[in-house]
């Protein structure tokens, strides 16, 4: 079944405030629930996440591909699986989506619709872990589109469970996901001004993932 191009767009926007939705909700809901333990709250919000990502990649894929996260969607333009036109459309639409997640989350819990985080997320370590978790993903993304296309929900849903816990950062690994975000000022959240670093972060990983790959999983001839 083919999609037209308004429909893959609005798969995106939908897929991407679902997303922040569980993202930022579960945030909340943990937080509320834990009663303090951070890391009760962190796998309530962990579980909630790939959890989330399994129904939204099986429920929009066949539409839009779920990117919902402009670093893959950049890495299809890259792999030349998507026009660059195309790939800022797709983009637009999972910010605007992420927005309209997170003032959903916010609404839901009797908060205001969007108020500025101040959970500063800054430093070389978050840095770096955001470099990790993104190039972790584009990898996993890759591998699994090559050798596994059945369950690369699954290897996705799986890989940012595991990296809520790995990395320092919680693994954030979409500029979608990290700007919307700044305007929840709850457990999930990241303050104004350590958006640009992990945004930089995140693409630098997504590019290095995009041109490792290319290399790696590009068939060689055989010898003869």
């Amino acid at each position: 079944m083919k999609f037209s191009f308004a429909r893959k767009l609005a798969s995106e926007f939908l897929g991407t405030a679902i997303l922040l939705a569980v993202v930022v909700g579960s945030g909340i809901m943990g937080e509320k629930l834990a009663d303090g333990n951070a890391a009760i709250a962190l796998l309530a919000n962990a579980i909630a996440t790939g959890a989330g990502l399994t129904f939204l990649i099986l429920s929009f894929g066949s539409i839009s591909g779920a990117h919902f996260n402009p670093a893959v969607t950049i890495t299809e333009a890259l792999n030349e699986n998507l026009s660059w036109r195309a790939a800022v459309s797709y983009s637009a639409a999972q910010i605007a989506g992420a927005f309209c997640g997170v003032a959903l989350a916010n609404l839901m819990f009797q908060l205001p619709v969007y108020f500025v985080s101040t959970k500063s997320r800054s430093g070389s370590a978050l840095f770096l872990s955001e470099f990790v978790a993104t190039f972790g993903l584009i990898a996993v993304i890759k591998t699994g589109v090559k050798f596994h296309p059945r369950y690369v929900f699954l290897m996705v849903a799986a890989y940012i469970t595991a990296a809520y816990w790995f990395t320092a950062s919680t693994s954030f690994a979409n500029p979608a996901v990290t700007l919307a975000r700044s305007v929840s000022d709850t457990f999930a959240g990241i303050a104004p001004a350590s958006v640009p670093s992990f945004i930089a972060a995140q693409m630098l990983g997504a590019i290095a993932a995009h041109l490792f790959f290319k290399w790696l999983l590009t068939e060689e001839k055989a010898n003869v």
